[in-house]
């Protein structure tokens, strides 16, 4: 199964240097279940042809906010219309999860309770009480018509969506191992931007495992389940 990679950023050249970029990490995270890729580096306006020139797509994070004004941002919420009638799925994460929402009729705004840093646990329907890291403040505030939350906790009411059968999108990072967070850790401190007691509890907790492999599951099963044409 041929899944392409939209990636709507770059990891810090320290952190690439390491751990590779954005699209390594989906690649490490998706190992084992089946998966070839295809990457286009959206955020540098280098798009698929076509919906169908993937099995399923993955749209990633980004440094971006999706309500900014960058020349990649109109066309790949075209590009997530289009693949959604076809219906070919799609899988959001973090900026991706926020650019679906927003592409598809909700609002993304910056949250006034501030950040989210490192490892966050969230109520996952099916699962419960699960841990991934995470890194953001933006987030979906108003949802989509076609959406519906299937994850949550009290600093983010809408951390994972579902769109039918067709999109699964989640607000935190399974991709961040804890060595990649850690790294992000150390080089973006900033007492002007980021809370020092929320970053020395951010840096203990990378120590921690986490849940990202059962999303890797959930994230595989849900590119594989079989689905029919729309009509209209």
């Amino acid at each position: 199964m041929k899944i392409g990679l939209l990636i709507c950023g770059h990891a810090m050249e320290q952190v690439a240097k390491t751990h590779g970029d954005y699209a390594e990490w989906f690649q490490t995270l998706l190992a084992g279940h089946g998966f070839d890729f295809d990457t286009y580096n959206v955020v540098d306006m280098e798009f698929p042809t076509d919906v169908r020139a993937a099995d399923g797509w993955l749209v990633s994070g980004s440094a971006h906010g999706a309500y900014e004004d960058h020349p990649f941002i109109p066309p790949l919420e075209g590009f997530i219309r289009n693949a959604y009638v076809a219906p070919v799925p799609i899988v959001g994460v973090c900026f991706g999860h926020q650019l679906i929402a927003q592409a598809l009729g909700g609002k993304v705004e910056k949250f006034k309770g501030g950040w989210a840093v490192g490892r966050q646990h969230y109520t996952f329907e099916g699962h419960g009480d699960v841990a991934l890291n995470a890194w953001h403040q933006d987030q979906v505030m108003e949802l989509p018509d076609d959406a519906r939350v299937i994850a949550s906790n009290d600093f983010c009411k809408n951390a994972g969506l579902v769109y039918g059968d067709s999109i699964y999108t989640i607000q935190p990072h399974p991709e961040f191992s804890n060595p990649i967070i850690a790294d992000y850790i150390t080089l973006r401190r900033d007492p002007a931007i980021y809370d020092d007691a929320m970053m020395d509890r951010a840096i203990a907790n990378s120590e921690i495992p986490n849940d990202a492999a059962l999303f890797a599951k959930d994230i595989a099963a849900f590119f594989k389940q079989p689905r029919e044409a729309k009509n209209g």
